[in-house]
């Protein structure tokens, strides 16, 4: 099967956007976080949660190229 791949992944991401809507629609309380003397606006937990998933993702998946170039120079 050459196309088991993108199934496998398709099925993952799915699986992540569910269980982020899930847990957005668990979430709604507003909340405002604070970070020393900073505080944002008020907002539902799931939408902190969600934005804090794929913040966490890009983050990854900027760092790895990166990563791979700075290993393959040495």
């Amino acid at each position: 099967m050459p196309n088991a791949p993108a199934i496998v992944t398709s099925f993952i991401v799915a699986f992540w956007i569910s269980a982020i809507a899930i847990l957005a629609v668990q979430n709604a309380t507003p909340i405002a976080l604070k970070f020393l003397f900073f505080e944002s606006i008020q907002l539902p937990l799931g939408v902190i949660l969600a934005f804090s998933v794929v913040s966490g993702l890009l983050a990854a998946a900027l760092f790895k190229p990166i990563a791979q170039s700075v290993i393959s120079k040495q």
